[in-house]
């Protein structure tokens, strides 16, 4: 491996958390898996991975954690979901009720699964942490106690740092009624520290005792400072809502200090991922672009490189369109020129075969092969592209195939039509003797920029004015359009001998 000089973002996290300490260092990261986890979500998981990376590389003892908050209750019926099925689940924990598609131990599971297959697919290795298990095997029973015990002191916390007043019969403890099921209409009227229960009542007049090893949850304020103390956490990144002053971090800070009795771990806190010019992804708004599904289209090592070369407070805008064909020729040539080499290596652009073929060429070659990927490969051999392995070529083709599908714009499509397109009719006479002039102009060694400049010349030599018409009438005698990709590269890149066959018919049959 390459020896990198340069210094990265997360080389400077990792200076600022080593005054603190030499360790042992516990990173923590999650999500509550109420929808579809997107790319919004990923740029925590993807930074806390870096910092990992850069503390194990100074042979710092750290551990990558992903938090699944799986407990947390339904807070409404989003979009995606059936009202009519949900309605009745609002307010019960993520992890006791049915999943959408009835193939999942749950409906958080349904969720998280796709996801942590993602995380595997980006080489980012965590340990699983679920929060369902975290309360029902009780490891946290005496920061609930801690809390109950406490619930004056985080009370006040709570007032000084946003000005709330809490009502008199709040509780940092939600306990689940035994008999609708939900956690966010209960009410705590006392506790046993001996015998590690809760009384309740509930809004659907349910009442009764529950088990603090699972007969409820910390609400979300209090919640995360007692897992720091608990697990314990050092290191944590956030979005930057949570970082406001007087946000979750500054009450989770002072609660996990005053009222677990343990630091707070150091922040990182990072700014949004903006989509497509809608604004931050939100699965609540149904603007949602899972991890799964992106990296159907995008190679994951440059989803990777996506976040990692960006530093955490500075905005990422991403559109699945057309810049994400810059954003993988981007990746290539700085892997190929040793340009951006630590942000590369913090990628993990090493753990993946390069291509060596641009991925707008891909894009274009695919759909002229007819999306025949062995053939894309003949297409790109017979134009002297280096293809030194031809199967993790076809693996980047086939991204090219998927992206084509799924957000390719429609002026970037095309094919090329078997028989002579019913389009080629309306070739003017002008067109006709260029196209026959072009057939019999062809020679095999002829390069793409070679025929571009043929199809110019000989288009003032028959007197096509404007020269844009001999391209028009090349993609109507090819696709039946009349525009497509560059004309000389779409030509060079064709069988030769059809596309002669093809120029000559178009001139015929026209006439």
């Amino acid at each position: 491996m390459v020896h990198v000089r340069e210094r990265h973002w997360a080389d400077e996290i990792a200076d600022e958390i080593l005054k603190l300490g030499p360790g042992p260092h516990e990173i923590s990261t999650g999500i509550s898996p109420s929808g579809e986890i997107h790319i919004g979500n990923l740029r925590e998981v993807i930074t806390a991975d870096v910092v990992y990376r850069v503390l194990a590389e100074r042979g710092v003892q750290v551990t990558l954690d992903y938090v699944a908050d799986n407990f947390d209750p339904l807070r409404k019926v989003y979009p995606f979901l059936d009202a009519a099925v949900y309605t009745n689940h609002i307010g019960k924990p993520l992890s006791e009720f049915p999943c959408p598609c009835a193939g999942h131990p749950s409906y958080a599971a349904h969720f998280l699964e796709p996801f942590l297959a993602s995380l595997e697919r980006l080489r980012i290795r965590v340990k699983v942490i679920y929060a369902d298990q975290m309360y029902k095997s009780g490891l946290l029973v005496p920061q609930i106690i801690m809390a109950l015990k406490g619930r004056d002191a985080i009370a006040r916390i709570l007032h000084e740092c946003t000005g709330r007043t809490m009502e008199p019969e709040w509780s940092p403890f939600n306990p689940i009624c035994g008999t609708c099921g939900r956690l966010t209409g209960t009410l705590v009227t006392g506790f046993s520290e001996k015998a590690e229960t809760v009384d309740y009542t509930c809004g659907c007049g349910g009442k009764g005792t529950v088990s603090m090893r699972g007969g409820g949850k910390l609400t979300w304020r209090v919640d995360w400072p007692a897992r720091w103390a608990r697990i314990p956490v050092t290191i944590e990144p956030f979005g930057k809502d949570h970082a406001t002053r007087g946000g979750s971090y500054d009450t989770g800070a002072l609660i996990c200090r005053d009222v677990f009795k343990a630091p707070p771990p150091f922040p990182v806190t990072y700014e949004w991922i903006s989509f497509q010019g809608k604004g931050e992804l939100k699965k609540s708004k149904g603007i949602v672009l899972s991890v799964h599904r992106m990296l159907e289209v995008l190679p994951p090592e440059v989803l990777r490189y996506l976040v990692v070369k960006t530093r955490p407070m500075r905005t990422i805008g991403f559109d699945p369109g057309l810049p994400l064909l810059s954003l993988i020729d981007e990746f290539d040539d700085a892997a190929a020129q040793g340009r951006d080499p630590r942000a590369l290596q913090l990628a993990g652009a090493d753990q993946f075969t390069p291509v060596e073929v641009p991925f707008r060429h891909l894009v274009n070659v695919v759909q002229m092969a007819d999306f025949d990927l062995d053939q894309a490969v003949v297409i790109l051999k017979r134009n002297n592209y280096p293809v030194p392995d031809p199967a993790a070529l076809k693996e980047r083709a086939g991204y090219a195939v998927r992206w084509l599908k799924e957000f390719a714009p429609p002026d970037v499509k095309f094919s090329i039509e078997r028989a002579l397109p019913p389009a080629a009719a309306g070739l003017n006479d002008a067109q006709r003797a260029f196209l026959s002039r072009l057939a019999g102009a062809l020679r095999p060694e002829m390069t793409g920029e070679e025929i571009h400049t043929q199809v110019y010349s000989l288009a003032k030599e028959v007197g096509l004015e404007p020269t844009t018409a001999a391209f028009e009438a090349i993609y109507l005698a090819f696709m039946g359009r009349s525009k497509g990709p560059r004309a000389g590269w779409l030509l060079a890149f064709l069988d030769r001998q059809f596309v002669i066959d093809r120029l000559r018919e178009a001139g015929r049959a026209a006439a």
